[in-house]
């Protein structure tokens, strides 16, 4: 497919998109970077579906990898797959861009000085037709654009974020949407799969289980790193089942959820309460699990035997060993 010419005062962007199953959201996500992306790296994990052959069929770059979490297949795509662009950008499949963003992200990268390392976008969350604007789902701010060669993943089974080691951040306002076409079923059984990674990353942080790197410049406002601070300075101390009620009520009353509509109910009950509480349930299960085990390599082959994911695995591909 020929791409929409770029201003030569444009710097080279690359997009990096990983996919499993897209089909029915990869051509939306690819379509809406026409005129911003001087290249697509699309990294496959397995789809059964279409979604490697329509994104070929845009022009994008596709590779195929075996899939151990999003922070490893990201930091592949990477170091691996020839990125040579002035700028690379992050962007899930299920999500896409306004050609109001797309206009303002061209300016912004012809007029950034050197010393801007990164840009963040405000995320825009749909569920079931509706635009989640309350609950504290808007704005979500991200960091999704970064010099190449300044930025890199944190290697997190869960809420990872792109770091950049140098520079400001400058934030543009635009049209950012992540707005999932799977049905409700899809939503609990993904969350589900998310709730065991996040419990195993509490559970890696409180065993102190392997020498994790230190974080850089998180996120552009802070606002990551502010929920993070919350997560583990108070939350993961409450007694549990507290905490999601605690965050669920904060989030639907005093955020003003009930303003989102019946869809909106829905989205605060299942990601507000009911996701925060299997986080909780799994924590408890996956302690279980490992009670009784007395060094850290034993935990990590508990923990990965319970999950079916290769912790120890994972640790070595990041030089991070069991202490």
């Amino acid at each position: 497919m020929e791409q929409p010419t770029i201003p030569a005062s444009v710097p080279s962007l690359t997009v990096v998109v990983l996919t499993r199953d897209e089909e029915i959201h990869i051509a939306r996500a690819l379509a809406s970077l026409d005129g911003l992306a001087s290249r697509i790296v699309v990294v496959d994990s397995g789809s059964y579906d279409k979604t490697r052959e329509i994104a070929a069929a845009t022009g994008a770059n596709v590779f195929e990898r075996p899939w151990v979490n999003y922070a490893d297949q990201f930091q592949w795509a990477l170091d691996h797959t020839g990125i040579n662009t002035e700028w690379t950008m992050r962007l899930d499949a299920d999500e896409w861009l306004g050609k109001d963003l797309v206009a303002s992200l061209r300016q912004a990268l012809a007029n950034s000085d050197g010393g801007v390392s990164a840009i963040s976008l405000d995320r825009q969350h749909h569920f079931m037709g509706r635009w989640i604007r309350h609950g504290g789902r808007y704005p979500l701010r991200l960091l999704r654009l970064w010099r190449t060669g300044m930025g890199r993943i944190e290697q997190r089974w869960m809420d990872e974020h792109i770091v950049v080691d140098r520079g400001r951040i400058r934030h543009v306002p635009g049209t950012f949407v992540d707005q999932n076409e799977n049905d409700l079923s899809f939503f609990t059984t993904k969350h589900d799969a998310y709730a065991t990674r996040e419990a195993l990353d509490a559970l890696i942080a409180k065993h102190a289980l392997f020498d994790l790197p230190e974080d850089g410049a998180l996120e552009s406002t802070g606002q990551a790193r502010q929920t993070r601070t919350i997560k583990n300075g108070w939350y993961n101390r409450l007694p549990t089942g507290l905490g999601p009620l605690l965050y669920f009520l904060y989030r639907y009353i005093l955020q003003l959820g009930f303003l989102d509509g019946r869809p909106g109910l829905i989205y605060h009950v299942l990601q507000g309460f009911w996701y925060r509480f299997l986080v909780d349930a799994k924590r408890v299960e996956l302690e279980q699990t490992i009670d009784g085990a007395e060094t850290a390599a034993e935990k990590v082959d508990r923990l990965s035997k319970a999950t079916g994911h290769d912790l120890a695995a994972f640790a070595a591909s990041q030089t991070q060993l069991p202490r």
